[in-house]
């Protein structure tokens, strides 16, 4: 009896994470809609090719805004503002439908207002509803969501484009509505103590995420590696245009799909091994290989074979850098230690984009300088000690529920 019960929980477990990855792939879907249409877009609006791109662009800004304050609402009210972020989704989605500027803007402003809210609940999400066992393949299931939904959007627009205009922003809304629909009947589900561990984030707790060895580490490895991703995303094109590569979409839907693969397959067995410190050492040995082969041999081959080798560990380092961010904190605080992780990576991505603009002229040099800031990225690795030892090591966690304090 207590077998099928622990079963039932399980099964019941991965319908809410499935439901949380679908809302999730749904956010990607909303953010990236025009990436692929930028300039038939601006011409159906009648607005500039730049305001599209802001469409896209409130995202990592308005997330660097709101990580912090998101992820400590999170773990004081999880499952009531999880449920509001996805809602918040479907509301933004739905205000696209009316065919003007003004609203989408509205529409994507709203969207990205959820954002922190959902993908901040990723880690605790997992805890609350996985076997300790499960965990790990759960955060890596839901974070690999996120690029099937950067995926889907670069395939669907690119594939119907703006004469499907319509019709793509009618798949994004109702994809919103369900998924939403999923994760609110999925939450009312989980019992109270399987799903809730409220907690007061102290101003203490926050300064430490900052001062702390262990989560100051993983920031900057997620600064680096995220904030690559980003660039490479935003300015590949450009940057191989004068080596005759003129597919750079191609290439980045071969580099999300390699680390769809590499999320699906890497971090449950890395962290049931114990490996995270050589396997994120490896990733920035990877990473700044492939882009130091794009500075001395661009062209279509070598890129071909750069997305592909460099993708698959890159993007699955994300959910191992999360589920050692939440075994670090602890699980009252596991929606704030995620938000720090996500807010490093989008303020890399930010920092480090800006930087390669203004080397567009100059390919190789870009390149270069992409390289040397994922070497410095060994520099945070160093600073983590070997083995395990260093995340079980005082744990933060310190007073009991029902409104636990962290750090």
């Amino acid at each position: 009896m207590s077998l099928r019960s622990d079963s039932r929980r399980q099964v019941s477990g991965w319908l809410v994470m499935s439901a949380y990855g679908l809302v999730s792939a749904v956010l990607q879907l909303v953010w990236l809609t025009y990436a692929p249409i930028t300039t038939a877009a601006a011409g159906h609006y009648g607005v500039s090719e730049g305001a599209i791109g802001w469409l896209a662009n409130v995202f990592p800004l308005l997330y660097v805004v709101l990580a912090l304050p998101a992820g400590i609402v999170l773990d004081r009210w999880f499952r009531p503002t999880l449920g509001a972020g996805a809602a918040l989704v479907a509301v933004g989605a739905g205000l696209r439908l009316f065919d003007d500027y003004v609203f989408v803007l509205a529409g994507h402003l709203v969207v990205a207002v959820a954002q922190p809210l959902v993908l901040n609940a990723i880690s605790k999400l997992a805890d609350g509803c996985l076997p300790d066992r499960q965990r790990p393949a759960g955060i890596a299931a839901a974070a690999a969501a996120n690029l099937v939904g950067m995926l889907a959007a670069l395939i669907l627009g690119a594939a119907m484009g703006a004469d499907g205009l319509r019709s793509l922003l009618l798949i994004d809304f109702g994809a919103a509505l369900l998924a939403g629909a999923a994760l609110w009947f999925g939450l009312r589900g989980q019992a109270p103590q399987e799903i809730d561990t409220p907690a007061r984030v102290s101003a203490g707790a926050l300064r430490a995420l900052f001062t702390d060895r262990r989560t100051r580490s993983l920031g900057g490895l997620v600064f680096v590696g995220f904030g690559v991703f980003i660039a490479l995303t935003t300015w590949l094109e450009p940057l191989l245009k004068p080596a005759g590569v003129t597919n750079a979409g191609t290439l980045l839907a071969v580099l999300v799909l390699s680390g769809i693969v590499g999320s699906a397959v890497l971090p449950a067995p890395v962290v049931h091994r114990g490996l995270e410190r050589p396997a994120l050492g490896a990733t920035l040995l990877i990473t700044a290989s492939g882009c130091a082969a794009l500075a001395i041999a661009p062209g279509m081959l070598v890129a071909t074979v750069v997305v592909i080798v460099v993708g698959f560990p890159l993007l699955a380092a994300l959910p191992i850098v999360l589920d050692t961010t939440e075994r670090v904190v602890g699980a009252a605080g596991g929606s704030t230690g995620a938000a720090f992780i996500y807010l490093l990576g989008n303020a890399g991505g930010l920092f480090i984009a800006v930087a390669v603009e203004q080397l567009l002229g100059r390919p190789g040099w870009a390149f270069s300088l992409l390289a040397l800031v994922v070497v410095g990225g060994f520099a945070s690795l160093r600073s983590l000690g070997k083995g395990t030892d260093w995340i079980r090591a005082a744990s933060p966690i310190r007073n009991p529920p029902p409104h636990r304090q962290f750090w």
